[in-house]
């Protein structure tokens, strides 16, 4: 564990990323003093540096951890921590950076929420005065988040005529304004804190959401910039684990942190190998139900590569339905 210590903080120390991990730290130390549970999630769990300041609550030396996958001096680029915190308290972290920093330093990164097809069909469709029947049905033959244009053979099994001219122009306008931004909006939690005046960098404009303030810039345009963004991000579940702990240490006097569950329980891992998994996170689909029993999972880091199975097998197969129904379109298959 030492040698782990002492080469990631050599390596911290080259990358000059000492003050953005003690930033991250007296949030996560904000959040803990307040009861309010938090987690640090992906490959920060592979850093024994986040272990140490409380930015995660599993010890990385139970796995064979690889730090540079986190932080790596070939790659170039800043370390990403995203930190879950209660869903329901998370407002209480996101004012505390505000009154930490100031309003003047510290604010949201924006969002930039682009036309896809099937909203620039209903737009399109408002503006030249197509009815509503007509722009539903269009729409409706849109597979789900695609950026494609809508094809020809599509809108015909749709009972409409593409040669029309009213719908011909709608159509082509759409099929131009995918991609083009719609709207600037708020990040979930991406914040920005600088040293100076953030107005000297970026307009700062208020939220809707009372006393919360946001920049006009993205997180394309931060990685651009070089300028790092720390994300607090909620998350449901680990409301319910809270309140689950208050009910343990009310009806059985054990009070449990996320660092002190009890590690490697087999009834647990019994459970889970029966696919008796609904309302447990990340296992309760019915993808991940399918694939328990036949793992069967005794550790946890079987259970890590379990779910990272599921993910990439359910990700390949939305790539083949997508090339399917894009390429059937195209070649006017179906």
């Amino acid at each position: 564990m030492r040698g782990l210590i002492e080469h990631e903080l050599a390596l911290i120390e080259q990358l000059n990323f000492a003050r953005y991990f003690l930033t991250v730290h007296d949030i996560v130390s904000f959040a803990r003093s307040r009861g309010i549970l938090c987690q640090g999630r992906g490959s920060a769990a592979n850093s024994v540096v986040c272990y140490c300041l409380g930015i995660t609550s599993v010890d990385p030396a139970r796995i064979d951890v690889l730090f540079e996958r986190f932080i790596s001096a070939a790659r170039n680029e800043p370390p990403d921590i995203d930190v879950d915190f209660e869903h329901e308290r998370r407002e209480e972290v996101i004012q505390y950076v505000y009154d930490k920093y100031g309003r003047d330093r510290a604010g949201i990164a924006a969002t930039v929420s682009c036309y896809r097809a099937r909203g620039a069909i209903r737009e399109v469709g408002k503006v030249l005065g197509l009815s509503g029947d007509v722009v539903a049905a269009l729409a409706g033959i849109v597979w789900g988040w695609s950026n494609e244009g809508i094809a020809d053979a599509r809108v015909r099994e749709a009972g409409l005529d593409p040669r029309d001219r009213n719908l011909r122009l709608a159509l082509d306008l759409a099929g131009e304004l995918i991609g083009f931004p719609r709207h600037l909006s708020q990040h979930v939690g991406g914040f920005v804190i600088t040293r100076g005046p953030l107005s000297e960098l970026v307009p700062i404009e208020n939220a809707a959401m009372a006393d919360r303030t946001f920049i006009e810039w993205d997180k394309d345009d931060l990685d651009a910039l070089h300028i790092l963004k720390i994300d607090i991000l909620a998350l449901g579940m680990l409301t319910c684990i809270r309140k689950s702990f208050a009910l343990i240490e009310q009806h059985y006097g054990r009070p449990y942190t996320l660092a002190t569950i009890p590690a490697e329980h087999p009834r647990v891992y019994d459970m889970l190998s029966r696919a008796d998994s609904i309302g447990v996170f990340q296992v309760e689909s019915r993808a991940q139900m399918t694939m328990l029993p036949r793992l069967k999972p005794r550790e946890f880091y079987d259970l890590v590569i379990e779910v990272a199975i599921v993910r990439c097998r359910i990700q390949v197969e939305i790539a083949k339905v997508y090339i399917l129904v894009k390429y059937k379109a195209r070649f006017h298959l179906f």
